[in-house]
């Protein structure tokens, strides 16, 4: 029912016509066109038969400045990082006075300055009378910014209610549709062994400067900070996909073939990428051959490819990790962001490497299947692989690590141990708070 009116079927078109918006979880822009082209793309402003680029750019730069937001109406798409691009998307709704905006997963690629800015924007829309649907399982998220819930699973309505009636407890059962354990994934020390990973003084200005750190055997190292610290760029270095200036990588007490991924590849380590659309899934591609891509490059040495090869990798790897899926040979886009999130982890299992690199791994996946991932990377360490884990949430890292890297513009300035770790300490130092007090205190002497 829309304003009363009954609608039986929709396209994107009509529910456009209709007041009605969707900001997508995973990116639909055009990388190959500007910023502002993708704002106006298929309801271009003319004149006289001829594109007014003038005042799209004007009607950019003004939406951008109603969302408090710096972006440069005319540069390429690509150009841009993640989070910029995520608000492209929502800038679009505010532009055409959309009277109901779907935000699906929205800040997936957002720093906490970026969420609150955007919640900000919410309840600037909420008073302009703009009804919200905001789909999302993270939990402080929608506590802070919804009024009423609709919980979904496996398709199926479960339940709805307003959120001051529940608390997060009580919503993650809903989701996920048992108890949870909460408490930490303890890890047995007697399984980690002798260091096998070394980074010496690994410098790619002005991204990271001086890195070092060593992994043993068994052993999860998590590694955080705030956006703009440079992980992103070091984690790209580790795996050869991004060129470092100075320093050197050490694996199994050899220094590592930088040359190319495949030699990084069969040196024994294997990543799993953030951001899995633009960097892991091949859209064109099954579930099958995409769960086998990292064994065609690495291991297959045949002319051909057995399509009963492929099909017992995956039924093998279906068991380990949980993956639900109709058949392998369906599109890899058919899955949920966790079970597309299981075939990546699946890919590199394949190649039973010695250390796990992992960026961001539970981007964009459910509160049921982020435990999932969680217990897989604690097999890992119980079978003796090394897992270096990205991530900007506190409670994932309580969760899986062994120690805590913290990095502050490029560097790293503090390691915990397991037993010492906790949010406000993880924020100080991500904040770089013990610089600033530093520095207040040689201006006193």
């Amino acid at each position: 029912m829309i304003d009363d009116r009954p609608v039986t079927s929709l396209s994107t078109q009509e529910a456009f016509n209709l007041g009605i918006s969707f900001i997508h979880q995973e990116l639909n822009l055009v990388n190959d066109l500007k910023v502002y082209e993708n704002l106006f793309l298929h309801r271009e402003i003319t004149n006289k038969g001829f594109l007014d680029k003038k005042e799209m750019i004007k009607q950019a730069y003004a939406v951008f400045e109603k969302m408090h937001i710096e972006i440069n109406p005319v540069v390429f798409v690509r150009e841009l990082d993640t989070s910029r691009k995520q608000l492209i998307e929502i800038a679009k709704s505010i532009l055409f006075d959309s009277k109901v905006i779907i935000f699906d997963e929205p800040t997936t690629a957002l720093t906490n300055e970026e969420i609150k800015n955007l919640f900000t924007i919410m309840r600037d829309l909420k008073k302009d009378k703009i009804t919200m649907i905001y789909i999302s399982h993270k939990m402080p998220e929608l506590f802070n910014i919804c009024d009423s819930y609709v919980v979904l699973r496996d398709g199926k309505f479960i339940d709805s209610g307003m959120f001051k009636d529940i608390n997060e407890n009580i919503a993650t059962e809903l989701l996920v549709g048992r108890k949870l354990a909460h408490d930490k994934i303890a890890y047995d020390e007697s399984h980690i062994g002798n260091t096998i990973f070394e980074v010496k003084d690994l410098t790619l200005e002005p991204f990271y400067k001086d890195i070092n750190f060593t992994v043993k055997e068994g052993e999860v190292l998590g590694i955080t900070g705030l956006f703009g610290d440079g992980r992103g760029e070091l984690s790209e270095s580790l795996f050869g996909a991004r060129k470092f200036t100075s320093g050197e990588i050490m694996i199994n007490g050899k220094k590592l073939n930088m040359k190319s991924i495949r030699g990084v590849m069969k040196s024994g380590i294997s990543m799993v990428p953030r951001n899995r659309k633009e960097r892991s899934i091949i859209p064109d591609l099954n579930i099958s051959d995409n769960l086998s891509m990292a064994s065609f490059t690495g291991k297959h040495k045949k002319l051909f490819v057995s399509m009963k090869e492929e099909l017992e990798r995956f039924s093998k790897n279906q068991k380990d990790t949980n993956i639900k899926v109709g058949s392998p040979l369906d599109k890899i886009t058919s899955l949920s962001g966790g079970n597309q999130q299981k075939v990546i982890f699946s890919r590199w299992f394949e190649m039973d490497s010695d250390l796990y690199i992992l960026d961001n791994p539970t981007q964009g996946i459910d509160v049921g299947a982020k435990n999932e991932v969680y217990h897989l990377i604690h097999n890992l360490a119980i079978q003796g692989k090394s897992v270096i884990v990205f991530s900007s949430e506190y409670h994932e890292l309580e969760k899986i690590s062994n120690r805590v890297i913290v990095m502050y513009r490029g560097q790293i300035n503090k390691v915990f141990k397991h037993e010492e770790l906790n949010e406000l300490d993880i924020m100080y130092y991500s904040t770089g708070s013990n610089f600033k007090e530093q520095k207040d205190e040689k201006n006193r002497i």
